[in-house]
């Protein structure tokens, strides 16, 4: 079931491949109704809609009013609609609780530590895409020739509301529900596969494949031990920071890291 559900996400989302993810969400869907188990059927089934949903939209970085509408409404879906149903069957697995039930040294050691990391890991990536793949990873959104201080604010509330969007749906929800059913690692191995599946459909091609995974893994496993969205949130969002300020970066080669300090902006 595990098997099928992990090849009817990638065969679905990134790779848009149909017919053979149609069959293997077929198959998973079978497997899913026909277990004994009443709550794994109800929880799996609302996880493989989702991706379904996903499958079908056009995930894209474009930052026009008409994909903010295209993206956003599906996004918002797979967050609010599992989060309904969970009141009518399991209350309690899908959790907005933002402070931890359990501080941890280590989660703040390691948030602070996100700040150069962030720094390091991207400027790495960009590398190895241009070096490997002969892609510009921060290309993939498009800024105009001139600086627009509108356009570079509307990048950056953009990319910074996928990224909470991110930690509500693949840690908040797909991994509580898989958690709730199966082990930690099982669990935050699939939801390390549904989130990078999505993000290389979005943008983060080449290498992202192996950096992305190995992001949700640490987030899945930040959120385990805390309990609580703060600490993935912070730390994505330290993330997003420096992923807007290398795309604008790459743009206008005299902007850095004060991009929002900018005059004008």
């Amino acid at each position: 079931m595990i098997a099928a559900f992990v090849l009817a996400t990638v065969l679905l989302i990134p790779a848009a491949q149909w017919i053979a993810g149609s069959i293997c969400a077929i198959v998973a869907a079978w497997l899913v109704a026909t277990d004994e188990e009443p709550k794994l059927r109800r929880r799996m089934a609302i996880l493989l809609g989702c991706v379904v949903l996903l499958g079908l939209t056009d995930i894209n970085p474009s930052l026009s009013n008409e994909n903010f509408l295209k993206v956003g409404v599906p996004f918002t879906l797979v967050i609010v609609v599992p989060a309904i149903l969970q009141q009518f069957g399991d209350r309690g697995i899908i959790r907005y609780c933002f402070w931890p039930v359990h501080w941890r040294r280590r989660d703040v050691i390691y948030t602070i530590l996100s700040v150069p990391l962030a720094w390091i890991v991207l400027k790495s990536y960009e590398w190895g895409n241009r070096t490997f793949f002969e892609d510009e990873l921060f290309r993939h959104w498009t800024l105009g020739p001139e600086p627009d201080p509108a356009e570079i604010r509307r990048l950056f509330i953009g990319i910074n509301l996928v990224g909470i969007w991110d930690e509500l749906f693949f840690v908040n929800t797909a991994f509580a529900l898989l958690r709730s059913l199966f082990s930690f690692r099982l669990a935050n191995a699939v939801q390390a596969v549904l989130y990078t599946a999505v993000l290389y459909d979005m943008a983060f091609t080449g290498c992202g494949i192996f950096i992305v995974f190995f992001f949700a893994w640490t987030q899945g496993s930040m959120f385990e031990k805390s309990e609580s969205l703060l600490w993935v949130l912070v730390v994505h969002l330290v993330v997003d920071y420096f992923l807007v300020a290398f795309i604008v970066q790459t743009y206008y080669p005299d902007y850095g890291l004060d991009f929002l300090w900018r005059k004008g902006f």
